[in-house]
């Protein structure tokens, strides 16, 4: 790890969450280094891993995801920790299909269809899971024990890597629906590309923050961490004082339309303190996860080990 003295390397979805983080650098003097992960939390936990990046922003089930299994195989380490909470609100998902597919009307019509998703354990496979079991589409099997307490809902599981590639997908038929982020979907639903069935929200607080265990000593944090937390709540405070210059920068830097941005504006809350996450919101997404058979029901999983600064 390189000396306390340089800038941290901070990994972050350039999306419209994204803009917080932007205000940070620009207005506060935030001094790390920002690495653009359009692909999401998953490469960017390989990225923790590796010590590509010190620090991440990311869906909360995906670090999560890969904690668990981490602990599943042993490895108490994990490669990072939780250490702080960047967005309060769920995560809406939309969920979409073909724009000619006329035997696909309502979200019921799902049920056992081809399930596309951008990879197993992603936020889109979690969702596809959640969404199931609020319908009461999971059905146990007789593998008590083994993990996998119930079979698929869907017929089939299709891993499409990308976001262009399930708007693909559901046009071929190579898959029936998939599940993204409601305003990144909403702009091929404008241009009349893919079309919306429905939405489902996470049952949990969205987005967290995570830092590599070399920046982890207890609940004490290497200080570069401390202030890239402070500087977070500078950024998020100035998000919300300053709303028409966050719409100019969503619907400039990052490509969505004005009145999205305005949207959007209305569904999203920021924490005023990013500092620390809630264990009842990491124990309950470890149990959707169980659920949705990413993590093994009967291995122990301990959310709260996965927590570096609890709130």
């Amino acid at each position: 790890m390189a000396a306390s003295t340089q800038p941290l390397k901070v990994g972050f979805v350039p999306e419209h969450f994204s803009t917080p983080i932007h205000f940070a650098k620009k207005h506060y003097g935030l001094g790390a280094e920002l690495i653009p992960f359009p692909s999401g939390t998953g490469h960017m936990i390989t990225a923790l891993r590796s010590g590509e990046i010190d620090v991440g922003i990311g869906l909360t089930e995906g670090w999560v995801a890969g904690l668990g299994k981490s602990q599943e195989a042993g490895d108490q380490d994990g490669g990072y920790r939780l250490v702080g909470t960047y967005v309060e609100t769920p995560l809406c998902w939309a969920i979409s299909t073909g724009i000619n597919r006329p035997e696909i009307q309502t979200v019921d019509s799902l049920q056992a269809g081809k399930i596309g998703v951008s990879r197993i354990g992603s936020g889109s496979y979690v969702m596809g899971y959640v969404l199931a079991d609020k319908r009461g589409w999971l059905v146990p099997t007789a593998g008590i024990g083994t993990g996998h307490e119930q079979a698929s809902p869907f017929s089939e599981t299709v891993v499409l890597n990308t976001f262009e590639n399930l708007r693909k997908a559901v046009n071929s038929g190579e898959a029936d629906f998939f599940m993204w982020e409601h305003f990144t979907s909403k702009r091929y639903y404008d241009n009349g590309e893919i079309r919306k069935v429905g939405e489902i929200y996470t049952p949990w607080s969205s987005w967290k923050i995570v830092a590599s265990t070399a920046l982890v000593h207890g609940e004490q944090l290497d200080p570069r961490v401390d202030d890239l937390l402070d500087k977070l709540n500078q950024g998020i405070k100035h998000f919300n004082e300053n709303q028409e210059e966050a719409v100019e920068y969503i619907s400039t830097a990052l490509d969505y339309s004005e009145e999205d941005a305005r949207e959007w504006l209305k569904t999203v809350r920021f924490p005023e303190r990013t500092q620390g996450v809630d264990p009842k919101v990491v124990i309950r997404t470890v149990e959707s996860l169980c659920k949705a058979g990413v993590l093994q029901i009967r291995k122990d999983v301990h959310g709260t080990e996965m927590i570096a600064r609890q709130r």
